[in-house]
Formats: structure tokens, sequence, C-alpha cells
């Protein structure tokens, strides 16, 4: 039988879980669900202290993920607003420099973003994000999202002497920190999981590979998140291609991607 104290954490935390069940659409979990029967475990008041402290965090972060989302909700009001799609272009992809001439002219909702591999950082490639999605439209975030880069089955190599894989987003602190501050700028709006598709490499051309995407999804829950690195000659490749390039274009950059004769005037 629980005591008076026991009672009301209890109560607390059914109270904590329909506010969660109710606020949270059907895309959004909370991944670390609390067990009621946890409770029962309690042997002293510091337990039940403990047990409050984190009601009282997970109280607080329903709370600030309430006022994010009708902050976005807000900022992206109106008929003409299109969600952004956000380009990730590592320096290190041969003819980079190219890629902002080949991207979907007539969509002005693809942001190209190039990044310079060898002397970025994580949160320099953060804040050029939000730079670039204040300038689209203040408040707005991220419902689609390209990465090109250098890897392999099993690893990206993001950044220099940053390679990601399923060992290293679990310990290393900065390449976490980098997937917990993208899940940030996730939306909250998207009745579907957002996007990130992954371009430059067959990331999932290996076990190793789908334990990368299960982790990165799971470290940037409750955000909603789909990786997808389709093969570029299937049909989902050329669907996620043509959801960001010019697709004419960009088959014309890619014959040429490792020779001398491309020409920005090609791709003009």
């Amino acid at each position: 039988m629980l005591s008076g104290n026991g009672t009301q954490v209890f109560l607390l935390l059914s109270a904590f879980a329909e506010r969660r069940a109710k606020s949270f659409s059907r895309s959004w979990s909370d991944p670390t669900p609390v067990k009621p029967d946890s409770l029962h475990d309690s042997r002293d008041s510091g337990d039940l202290r403990e047990s409050t402290g984190t009601l009282d965090e997970g109280l607080s972060e329903d709370a600030d993920w309430e006022e994010e989302r009708e902050a976005e909700k807000v900022a992206c009001e109106g008929d003409d607003f299109t969600p952004p799609k956000i380009m990730l272009v590592s320096s290190k992809v041969p003819k980079a420099e190219y890629v902002p001439n080949i991207i979907r002219r007539e969509d002005p909702s693809v942001i190209p973003i190039l990044y310079d591999h060898e002397h970025a950082t994580f949160d320099d490639i953060i804040e050029e994000i939000e730079k670039k999605l204040t300038a689209y439209r203040k408040g707005c975030k991220i419902w689609n999202m390209l990465i090109f880069c250098q890897g392999g089955p099993g690893h990206l190599y993001l950044l220099k002497n940053k390679v990601a894989t399923f060992a290293k987003v679990e310990k290393e602190d900065d390449m976490i920190q980098f997937w917990l501050k993208l899940s940030r700028l996730m939306s909250k709006l998207n009745p579907d999981p957002n996007q990130i598709h992954i371009m430059g490499c067959y990331v999932l051309g290996s076990a190793n590979g789908e334990k990368l995407i299960e982790n990165l999804k799971a470290l940037m829950r409750p955000y909603s998140v789909e990786f997808k690195s389709p093969l570029e000659l299937s049909a989902q490749g050329k669907e996620m291609i043509e959801m960001y390039f010019d697709f004419r274009l960009f088959r014309l950059w890619k014959s040429r991607q490792h020779s001398k004769m491309l020409d920005y005037d090609d791709l003009l």
C-alpha cells in the first residue's frame, strides 16, 4: 500500500502521462515511459524525492515542447508557407561547389549549405542551419533534409577526423551533441516523421549501417525522424534526387563529377 507521499507521486505521474498523450500527435512518442510499478520499489523518502524531481523535469520538458510547437505553428501560418528542405553538402564531395547550380530552380524551399569539411566544426554547421532557417522564415523548422557527404557502409564521414559510426554516436560527446542539436531543429508540426536523406555513400550497405541509423533515430527522440539512404539508381533514389535537384542537371553534374570538362556554363 502506498504512503501519502507515494500516492501523491503516483497521481502526479498519472496526470503527466495523460498530458503527454494528449499533447503529442501520433508521430511523437515518449522514448522513456515511466512505469508506475517502479514507485513500489522506493525504499525511503530519498527515492521519492528523486522520483518527484524527475517528474518535475518531465513536466517542464512537456511544457517546453508545447511552447515550441505553438511558436513554430505561429511562424508557419499562411497558405504561402512551404516547409524548407535543407541540403547539407560536404566540400569533400567532388565538384561540390557546383551543387547550388543544379538544385530545383522552381522550388525556393530547397536551401543548399556547403560546408568546409576540413575546418568546420559541428557547431559551425548547426549555426549555419539556424541562420538559413531564420532567413527563410523565422521560427520555421526542418521537415526534409539532405546530408550529402562521403562515407560507406556503416559510416558517415561528416568532418575531418569525425566519422559517424554506431559506436561513436554512443560515446563521443561532440558527435552526440551535434545530433541532439540537429533534432531540436526538426519540425514539431509535420504529421509524418521528418526525413533525413543521405547521399554520397550507401550507409545502409551493412549491418553496422542499420545499427547506426537506429542509434541516430533513438538519439533524436522524441522528435520523429526517418533516415533514408537509397541507391541513387533505384526508383527510391530517383525520387530522392528529384526532391532536391533538377534531375537533368544532376545527371550532367554526376557524369562529369570526376572530369575537368565540367563548366559552370553547362549548369546555367
